[in-house]
């Protein structure tokens, strides 16, 4: 537990001392966000705010892990394959940013080229999980508390999951700091699962799954911390965006944290909101065709709908994050209970 209040404690104090550090050399390149002429047209204002700001917890992520890992278990170890995942979807997410700041245009690279590269990273992570000793093809179904072998479908099933998890984080990334905020909750809760599944089996022959589920949870508690520390820098007003680089990350570290603890399907709960936007553009875009020119929300993703309604952007934030605390409370309690 020391390391795991640690990783805490040190990513918001790593956050919080480079941030003030950073933003001037962001400003100075003049990695202005650009935005989205069919958004809001309150968010007009955000025109020039530094962007890529998830470079910086990117970082800070990565050194404080490293720094508090465990036992290393070669290539089983999974900090390392969660750094892969995350790391990887997040040049994504930098390539599409650095495409937007250096032509200055809202749209960075293609839908084709984003799915591309989401699928391969995906695939590569699912494959992983699949032939991992401590993962496999067996997910956890909530409540009922069977296992669910998919076998060969394992991988294809979970490239899917993997891509819609990361696209939803990229679409939740339209507030000020909406995204960091139900990232932090939605991780501690990751992290407490982890420790759960930790406790019940550090006196079994699992030690190095022991090992590696607590790794995890150092994981979960750094991304925490890297995102409240970002938040103060991220609220509304913003001084920084974390862009798609930062979001994309996030994406990559939420699925592949649930797919190593065999429970993807706790996305649905703990990622509720990441989940409904991604659906509420669905759902515009069906009824929109289907209507010619209908819509369902007056904007999507569903957060632009609540903005546009007459909420304001802290409102929206704070009706996610509570939405996201009870959510990730019932999982965990269901976890516990069970345990």
């Amino acid at each position: 537990m020391i390391r795991f209040s640690l990783a805490l404690m040190l990513s918001i104090g790593m956050m919080l001392f480079l941030g003030p550090r950073v933003l001037p050399v962001l400003r100075k390149l003049k990695f202005g966000q650009p935005i989205n002429a069919l958004g809001p047209p309150a968010h007009k204002a955000k025109q020039g705010t530094p962007t890529m700001g998830g470079l910086l917890f990117s970082v800070v992520i990565c050194v404080i892990s490293l720094a508090l890992h465990g036992d290393w278990l070669g290539k089983d170890d999974f900090t390392l394959a969660l750094l892969c995942v995350s790391v990887l979807s997040m040049l994504i997410g930098f390539a599409d940013d650095y495409i937007k700041v250096i032509r200055k245009r809202s749209l960075g690279l293609t839908w084709r080229q984003k799915i591309l590269g989401q699928a391969i990273v995906g695939l590569l992570f699912s494959a992983y999980c699949y032939n991992s000793p401590y993962v496999g093809s067996k997910i956890i179904v909530p409540f009922i508390w069977i296992e669910w072998d998919l076998y060969g479908w394992y991988i294809p099933i979970m490239t899917l999951v993997m891509m819609f998890i990361v696209n939803s984080a990229n679409l939740q990334d339209g507030l000020d700091g909406l995204l960091s905020s139900v990232t932090v909750i939605g991780s501690v809760a990751f992290g407490l699962i982890a420790i759960a599944f930790a406790k019940l089996s550090e006196n079994s022959a699992w030690l190095e799954w022991t090992g590696n589920v607590k790794n995890l949870s150092i994981f979960s508690m750094t991304l925490a911390g890297a995102c409240i520390g970002f938040l103060r820098f991220n609220h509304h007003p913003a001084q920084v965006i974390m862009g798609d680089t930062g979001s994309m990350f996030i994406g990559g570290a939420l699925a592949g944290m649930a797919m190593l603890l065999r429970m993807p399907l706790f996305l649905l709960i703990i990622a509720f909101t990441l989940v409904i936007s991604s659906l509420s553009v669905m759902m515009q875009v069906a009824y929109f065709k289907l209507t010619h020119g209908k819509r369902i929300f007056r904007m999507s993703p569903l957060h632009h709908h609540f903005e546009l309604s007459g909420m304001s952007e802290p409102q929206v934030v704070a009706l996610y994050a509570v939405t996201t605390g009870i959510l990730s409370l019932f999982a965990l309690l269901s976890v516990i209970t069970r345990l």
